[in-house]
């Protein structure tokens, strides 16, 4: 609704000590080196809150020498700066002199978020007065007179006075500064038209004038600060999710030196050539290879999949993927700055700050608003002072002012998310943020994760029927004993069994589990390691299933598969989609045989497997330059920069919490009939917005004109403002009614194109 600029009072407050300028060595020292001898330098911002503080930073350090580039990320509010040469440029001071307090990122101290505090506080304070404003209004317009029309405007002036101080302080504050470092902001035009309209409420209650608009003035700021503070929301929702990708980074490790010593090192500190000692539950620091020990690790930040990995000797591994079972030994190939999680770190900034640059309906129709009308209002001012009655001309001025508030406009855009919210609240889906719904009413491609989004990623017992009982109560008794999910799989389906209970179990890591009984040595696990007696073709007769098998003293007696079931109502998920003309393509980094069955089960061939985070974002990327809108579903903690980098993002609430973030939608359900539904309210919405937004307008178009020929007086403009108001929130009532997919023509689109698109 309105665009914000910098105030130190609506930023995140830091210490003192984190807002001082470092020197040149503190900023070399927290810059990162880039390839052709350019570095990189991140400053924290908290006080960038719209696209004109964007625009005004990027300008201002793009003049300066030696520095290559700037860009903003409005959410994490990072300016990230590029530069050369042996000497510092003075960002610092440049910024300092716009009117924004920095200090480099990683001294950001995180802390409770005091701006939406103020927000929520001042929506309080404006929402109070301009209720109680409108009681004693009603009374003026009832036809009181005299000392008690009087007395209603001096409490009316006496109520306006803390909701102008103190919510109107929010304005006061940025229009202010934003004038003493020479710009001009929306802050300004608003603060302008507020100011005056109760100086001159407050000159008629003086002079014992029939009508005075306080109203007018607080229920705009009531308005204003709705917007804003729903947009406030939406932004610290984005930092929340970069923020808690990087709260997956170890703090640090400890380090094997040459001479036999174990020194715990930070991983800052940590470099390729180091030996470290990575104990079961805890995450890998940097990226780096195995020299010793066996374990299974937790790749669901890479790949997606929930079945650990197991992992020995020469096997590379990713920084953030977590140690289940076993200690390791391994030898770092990079610092954490160049691993896997700063990279996937940097991939979600880098799609925020693509993202950033959507503009909302109402920010298109607020970016014009404001100029035209005010400039209507001066107009007006000045014409009817040339007929030499100055009061009458500031009347008729402040009378277009209160007939064209923005209260219609400002309610056209939140009252529909409001409903289409509660719509979607009750079908089970959450909305993070309403421009997702504008943005998810004009997809045309749907792409989706495999495992644990069109799968429950719960591994299922499928040849059960096959084995042994006997066996598979062995097994099931030896599963309870592991935490692996194919152990857990056979457990739950077989239960306890009976049988002697054994003289010793252990887990062996990255294999499986041993336990004696009765001097008979059984090992459930991989087939590599449980059946080592095991001679070629031997299995064939068991079904040959998967890796995961049973054995008695090295022979192996049974075979266990397993399979990922779909969520519920995938299918007509598909369909639905399809019938609504969005493409649908599935994406995972599972093996290709595992994703054709699944494509196959949901009757579609559009697939991609064995892609890594940095893989899924590149496809993404290629069907938005094919000119696609794309819509993401995706749980996995793999998934996060991609479901920020697509035009529009869902997870399921089985998500991963950085996923959950990450994501403008959250499904409570098990179902994914909550796309296609989602997709139907958002259209819908997108199409009552537009109504509201031409209600709008055309009541302007009309009451405008009037006004400023001095045919409305301050009372009638003050009805006509409420009476659009009333009209836009009708008609997004209308909103109520049970939504369904329609048909829509499907976009034309082959593999080919996408494929030449990713690859130029």
């Amino acid at each position: 609704m309105s665009c914000c600029a910098p105030g130190a009072e609506m930023a995140l407050e830091v210490v003192d000590a984190a807002s001082a300028v470092p020197s040149s060595d503190e900023i070399r020292l927290a810059s990162r080196a880039l390839d052709g001898g350019c570095r990189q330098t991140d400053l924290s911002v908290p006080s960038v809150h719209c696209a004109g503080c964007i625009q005004a930073i990027e300008a201002a350090l793009a003049k300066i020498e030696n520095i290559d580039s700037a860009r903003v990320n409005l959410s994490t509010k990072r300016v990230s700066v590029r530069w050369r040469g042996e000497q510092v440029p003075p960002f610092f001071a440049v910024l300092s002199r716009l009117g924004y307090q920095a200090h480099l990122f990683d001294q950001e101290i995180q802390e409770k978020d005091r701006a939406l505090s103020e927000l929520i506080r001042a929506v309080a304070v404006a929402g109070f007065a301009a209720g109680n404003i409108m009681l004693l209004s009603v009374s003026v317009w009832s036809g009181a007179e005299g000392a008690t029309r009087d007395l209603f405007h001096w409490l009316s002036a006496l109520i306006a006075i803390p909701a102008l101080a103190f919510a109107g302080g929010i304005y006061f504050r940025s229009a202010a500064n934003a004038l003493r470092h020479g710009r001009m902001n929306m802050d300004v035009p608003i603060v302008v038209g507020v100011s005056l309209a109760y100086a001159m409420s407050l000159y008629e209650t003086i002079n014992h004038g029939e009508h005075a608009y306080f109203d007018a003035s607080v229920s705009l700021l009531f308005f204003l600060l709705i917007g804003r503070t729903l947009d406030h929301v939406m932004r610290e929702r984005a930092r929340t999710a970069v923020n808690g990708l990087s709260r997956l980074a170890s703090r640090g490790s400890l380090v094997l030196r040459d001479d036999g010593k174990r020194e715990y090192v930070p991983v800052a500190e940590l470099v390729p050539g180091l030996r470290l000692l990575i104990a079961a539950g805890e995450r890998i620091p940097v990226d780096g290879d195995i020299l010793s020990g066996n374990s299974d690790l937790d790749f669901s930040i890479v790949s997606g999949e929930s079945a650990p990995k197991a992992v020995g000797a020469g096997a590379h591994v990713q920084a953030g993927t977590l140690n289940l079972t076993g200690p390791l030994t391994m030898q770092a190939t990079a610092a954490a700055k160049d691993s896997f999680l700063a990279e996937m770190v940097r991939l979600m900034e880098a799609a925020e700050g693509g993202r950033s640059r959507y503009r909302r309906i109402a920010d298109r129709v607020s970016a014009l608003y404001a100029p035209v009308v005010h400039l209507a209002a001066l107009l007006t001012f000045l014409g009817w002072v040339a007929s030499g009655d100055w009061h009458r001309a500031m009347t008729i001025a402040i009378a277009v002012l209160i007939i064209t508030c923005p209260c219609a406009l400002g309610l056209a855009v939140p009252i529909v998310q409001v409903v289409a919210a509660r719509r979607l609240f009750e079908a089970g889906v959450m909305v993070k943020d309403g421009s997702a719904m504008e943005r998810l009413a004009a997809i045309d491609t749907a792409v989706f994760d495999k495992t644990g989004t069109l799968t429950l990623g719960r591994p299922k017992l499928v040849n059960a029927p096959s084995i042994d009982p006997t066996m598979l109560a062995v097994a099931a008794d030896m599963a309870a004993h592991s935490h692996h999910p194919f152990s857990r799989a056979i457990a739950s389906y077989a239960g306890y069994s009976g049988q002697p209970d054994v003289e010793s179990v252990s887990e062996h890591p990255g294999f499986g589990v041993e336990a004696i009984t009765e001097g008979n040595t059984w090992r459930l696990g991989r087939r590599g390691w449980a059946g080592w007696k095991a001679r070629t073709g031997g299995e064939g007769k068991l079904g040959g299933y998967g890796g995961t098998v049973l054995s008695k003293n090295g022979n192996i007696v049974a075979c266990f598969a397993f399979e990922d079931a779909l969520r519920q109502d995938a299918k007509a998920t598909i369909q639905q989609l399809k019938n609504a003309g969005v493409s649908v393509d599935i994406l995972s980094g599972d093996t290709a045989k595992a994703c054709s069955e699944v494509a196959k089960s949901l009757g579609t061939d559009s697939f991609v497997p064995a892609l890594l985070p940095s893989g899924k974002v590149e496809w993404i990327e290629s069907l938005t330059r094919a000119g696609h809108k794309v819509l993401m579903v995706g749980d996995g903690l793999n998934d996060t920069p991609a479901l920020r980098a697509a035009y529009v993002s869902m997870a399921p609430a089985t998500a991963a919490d950085i996923g959950r973030q990450a994501a403008d939608f959250v499904f409570l359900r098990e179902s994914l009939l909550a796309v296609p539904l989602a997709m139907d309210v958002s259209r819908k919405a997108g199409r009552l917005i537009r109504e509201n937004i031409t209600i709008a307008i055309v009541y302007n178009a009309f009451a405008v004109p009037i006004a400023i020929l001095g045919y409305v007086t301050p009372l009638i403009a003050a009805i006509a403002m409420s009476a659009s108001s009333l009209i836009v929130i009708a008609n997004a009532m209308r909103l109520q009614a049970t939504a369904k997919v329609a048909p829509r023509a499907a976009p034309t689109r082959r593999r080919t194109d996408i494929i030449e698109a990713a690859h130029p």
